[in-house]
């Protein structure tokens, strides 16, 4: 390889003189395609060449090592070679003379090196305006004193960040298209293009091609607005990451603390709120708000349709020898109708209404939700206010009690409201919290705790009872049987007046 003045003395002779390349051949006494290389040369950058780093020790046993770790992968992963197990074996049966670091430097590196080969790549993508990713996560809210399990449906726009939320008590189709309708509602327009997952509401089976078998429900309500569905992959969520993330952040938000279900129309009243003041921040990554970047996606969505889509499944049921039909594994007592009589019920997401064959209601039932109820430990609860009473009037479970014991232990006077709280640990211990209710609802919140006790008492028929862990073998069997009769007691009463 020439110096650089050599190659810079040939570009010169080609380029000033306006020798041939036969010419600064022999002029220089160079090689003709050595001479064609510098004279017609146009980039002089210094190339970047990594140098091979020279691994004398190693080089022999790098395969082995290789092999073995490949090897690996194939085996539970305690099985697995460790550094040092592969230093042990290169020592006793290949002969290996190295040091265990330089055996510990490049397994580390190799097993680095395996990690990214089979790692997946996620690419980032560019949403589009008008699409939009659906998905439900389950949420708590008070009801009654109690917990109890709620579904969100979210409807995510990437490109503004913007979303809406809804709240159904089940992901059954009736609840997932009646949510998805009113989501559309709220956002004012239909998406172009919507992800979602594989759910049963919507999706039958997929097919080994990758094809979707759709529900009919679903097939008529897309049709209906005309969007176009997209499902991801199995297992595979990060396809529709945002919405993921959106489900995330509104129950972090949104759900927090747990809000007090008064009835489906407040509970969605909330959400709706929440989601709309959401849209105040700044987008993530754009230095928009997030409402400005709304209104702008907002005119790319689709109409609405003029006719609104009534969503509800049809079924026939046969009526029994009771009187009755058989919905959602509830017996449904049908009157005026005739044992073996199949008639039609319709199905909404939150009724029943089984029909003549006219389609004239007959019986009108809401739906039996069997939501999970969580029961709160209120007598820990009452624990932690009695040990901190101040802290009753800020509590989120304060606000979960019935209006009646919210009042009587939220009372101004901290040692009143400490005395209270001391004997609604008692009470929590033996009573549920609606019936401590009505017992200070009748008493009035002034009333003293042992007026309540024994309200509780006499109102619930409380008694202690005895449960014998042990078999009893020494009674005689006659005397278990005896029954006492003390009428014969009265008689002497009356004998001795």
């Amino acid at each position: 390889m020439l110096k650089v003045p050599q190659q810079e003395y040939i570009k010169y002779l080609r380029e000033i003189e306006d020798l041939s390349i036969t010419e600064i051949k022999e002029h220089m006494n160079v090689n003709w395609r050595t001479a064609k290389k510098y004279a017609d040369k146009d980039n002089w950058n210094k190339p970047l060449v990594r140098k091979a780093r020279i691994a004398p020790v190693m080089e022999p046993f790098k395969e082995i090592i290789d092999t073995w770790l490949q090897e690996d992968q194939l085996i539970p992963k305690k099985q697995r070679h460790t550094a040092k197990r592969i230093f042990t074996r290169l020592c006793n049966e290949h002969d290996f003379k190295g040091g265990y670091r330089t055996v510990c430097t490049y397994v580390n590196k190799r097993k680095m090196a395996m990690k990214l080969e089979v790692s997946e790549v996620y690419q980032k993508l560019d949403h589009p305006k008008a699409e939009g990713q659906v998905d439900f996560y389950t949420t708590k809210v008070s009801k009654g004193s109690e917990l109890i399990d709620y579904k969100v449906l979210v409807l995510s726009f990437p490109y503004s960040n913007a979303a809406f939320v809804h709240p159904v008590p089940s992901e059954n189709k009736e609840c997932f298209l009646e949510a998805l309708k009113k989501v559309f509602e709220k956002a004012g327009g239909v998406p172009h293009t919507i992800w979602f997952d594989n759910l049963s509401a919507a999706v039958v089976q997929v097919e080994k091609e990758g094809e979707r078998v759709l529900t009919e429900s679903f097939s008529r309500f897309k049709c209906h607005y005309g969007f176009k569905a997209v499902f991801c992959n199995p297992a595979r969520g990060n396809e529709k990451g945002h919405v993921e993330n959106k489900c995330g952040y509104t129950r972090r938000n949104f759900c927090v603390p747990v809000p007090v279900f008064d009835g489906q129309e407040t509970l969605e009243q909330d959400l709706d709120k929440r989601a709309l003041e959401d849209m105040n921040r700044g987008h993530y990554e754009k230095t928009e708000e997030i409402c400005n970047l709304w209104n702008d996606e907002k005119e790319s969505l689709k109409k609405l349709p003029d006719q609104q889509y009534d969503v509800f499944s049809l079924e026939n049921g046969v009526v029994n020898n009771y009187g009755e039909i058989k919905v959602d594994k509830l017996n449904i007592t049908v009157f005026n109708a005739k044992p073996g009589q199949c008639l039609p019920v319709k199905i909404t997401w939150d009724e029943i209404i089984v029909m003549d064959n006219e389609y004239n209601p007959l019986t009108i039932m809401p739906r039996p939700y069997t939501n999970k109820v969580h029961q709160l430990p209120w007598a820990e609860i009452f624990k932690g206010y009695l040990r901190k009473p101040r802290s009753v009037t800020h509590s989120q479970f304060t606000k979960m009690l019935p209006i009646g014991l919210r009042e009587y232990i939220t009372i101004d006077e901290i040692a009143i409201r400490k005395e209270r709280l001391a004997a609604c640990i008692n009470w929590a211990s033996i009573y549920n919290i609606d019936q401590i209710n009505d017992s200070i609802t009748r008493l009035k919140e002034h009333a003293a705790i042992e007026a309540v006790t024994s309200a509780l008492h006499h109102a619930n028929g409380h008694k202690m009872e005895y449960n014998a862990d042990f078999e009893d073998n020494y009674t005689p069997k006659e005397v278990k049987q005896l029954s006492s009769n003390l009428e014969r007691y009265d008689i002497l009463g009356k004998v001795g007046v």
